[in-house]
């Protein structure tokens, strides 16, 4: 018993290590672009390095799930694994952008499957009573890395070289191979079915036709030309197809059969409107720190440090709530406090003290925390063996959609709004044009060479376009407050240990 309760936690550890790698990823690299772009050139291209990973692990990640309820969870854990690091080793030898936009989409096939595959595994091996405080502390892990890694990104590239943000996987991913491998040993059979692959296809394809036209929709190209307007055509074209070709599949990629189960469509809708609401404050406060109150990029990650708290404390505190109310009931406190934390962050001016930007991130970050535990939990709980692998990489996939959707949404409002108020405290191409792109203002050098009166002008406008940002995310922030109400008064199951039992006796 002794020595099964020890490979439990071994279990546990490497699980955990994966889920980090993984989810820092995308903040850690986002935190060296700037000298990655430097470095290899390609400025136009720079788009691709994150959405290759970003398209891969969101297309991968209903796919490898549903794979994992076929065959086994630990060989797709294992294979996600392996993918990850392989493409982790040839990032860090890129050299040119092409190069690592191709690698990095290597990594996103080998994410896709580690994150949704986690939570799967310590559902079908803990009883239901455990289930909680482990998913508890996996959430408080995915809040982390969406904090840590900005610091760490800058920390690695101020000091080291930004080779090493992909390099430091290889240690981590290494380790929790050798903890899956030899401690996890799965005890259900799993029946060979036939594999879905015209509804994985068409959900690919899709998915890469709308972050292409997101992504490049206002940037390279204008919204109205032919380029954009026809990957919008195409996603719809695809998203219908693939629609169809669930509906008539024998084991679809993903179920909409499932969506009519109350409390799994109210828990994936929830990821999506918390996913978009919180990477507004992950990537725009950091950029109000360091370009209103001024300061390097790693003192801006620093800042950040009170949202990684809250969520921590919300994320293990949303997991042990579990066994002692409803999923409803935890979820409206986590929705209140989300939406007064946006508010809050709504009214950031220039004059705004950091006690009271601590305070609203601490908020925000508490709020934010009970989803990353509860909703695991909750999108699983009425399904059986065969379905949870699809169960939770349909909700993961549904927050990664809305944290995709909310970055370039909000990415438009910003940028919009930034403009607008430079032209008018500017006039059009004023006097800001003298001084270059006014996003210079976030670097301490730049800013030491602008004039006070016109850098004050500078981060007036861009503190504005920021709290502007906010008061349009309180839309999917309140949104969460409303699918809350319409969750099922469900509890966390009291049976279901038998999975447990299962894996003792092996």
């Amino acid at each position: 018993m002794h020595n099964k309760e020890s490979n439990l936690k071994l279990v546990v550890a490497g699980l955990l290590l994966g889920i980090l790698m993984s989810a820092m990823d995308n903040t850690i690299v986002a935190a060296a672009m700037g000298t990655i772009v430097s470095d290899l050139g390609g400025l136009d291209k720079i788009v691709w390095v994150t959405s290759a990973y970003m398209v891969m692990v969101m297309a991968g990640t209903p796919i490898f799930g549903k794979l994992s309820d076929m065959y086994g969870r630990k060989r797709f854990y294992i294979f996600g694994l392996i993918v990850f690091l392989i493409g982790s080793a040839l990032c860090g030898t890129a050299t040119s952008i092409t190069q690592l936009s191709i690698y990095r989409a290597i990594q996103g096939i080998g994410g896709g499957a580690l994150m949704p595959i986690a939570f799967t595994i310590v559902f079908d091996i803990f009883p239901p009573e455990k289930r909680g405080k482990l998913t508890g502390l996996f959430g408080a892990v995915f809040g982390i890395s969406s904090v840590i890694g900005p610091l760490l990104g800058a920390y690695i590239t101020e000091y080291v070289s930004w080779h090493w943000i992909f390099y430091i996987n290889l240690p981590i991913g290494i380790v929790s191979f050798f903890l899956i491998m030899t401690s996890y040993k799965e005890s259900i059979s799993h029946s060979k079915l036939r594999i879905d692959w015209g509804g994985a296809f068409t959900l690919v394809a899709g998915i890469i036709c709308l972050m292409f036209a997101l992504e490049l929709g206002g940037n390279q190209y204008a919204w109205d030309s032919a380029a954009i307007l026809g990957l919008f055509a195409a996603f719809a074209v695809l998203l219908i197809a693939f629609i169809i070709i669930e509906k008539f599949a024998a084991e679809p990629v993903i179920s909409f059969a499932m969506f009519r189960q109350r409390l799994f469509a109210t828990s994936s809708i929830l990821g999506l409107f918390y996913g978009s609401a919180f990477i507004v404050a992950t990537v725009y406060i950091p950029i109000y720190v360091q370009g209103v109150y001024g300061g390097s990029a790693t003192n801006s990650g620093l800042i950040l440090m009170p949202m990684m708290i809250g969520t921590v404390i919300g994320s293990q505190s949303g997991g042990l709530l579990t066994t002692k109310t409803s999923f409803r009931n935890i979820m409206l406190l986590s929705a209140v406090c989300f939406v007064g934390g946006i508010y809050s962050l709504s009214t950031l001016t220039p004059e705004t003290s950091r006690m009271a930007l601590n305070a609203f991130m601490a908020l925000t970050g508490f709020g934010v925390g009970f989803s990353f535990s509860v909703l695991s939990l909750s999108s699983i709980q009425h399904f059986d063996m065969r379905q949870r692998g699809s169960a939770t990489s349909t909700s993961t996939f549904m927050r990664s959609l809305g944290m995709t959707l909310g970055i370039t949404i909000f990415g438009i409002i910003q940028r919009n709004h930034f403009a607008s108020e430079l032209s008018t405290a500017f006039g059009d191409g004023g006097q800001a044009a003298s001084f270059g792109d006014p996003r210079s203002a976030l670097t301490p050098e730049a800013r030491a060479q602008i004039p006070p009166p016109v850098l004050e002008k500078i981060t007036n406008s861009l503190s504005s376009s920021i709290s502007h940002t906010f008061l349009w995310a309180i839309v999917p922030a309140v949104l969460t407050v409303v699918f809350v109400l319409l969750m099922p008064k469900d509890r966390l199951l009291p049976q279901g240990s038998q999975h447990a039992a299962d894996y003792e006796r092996r």
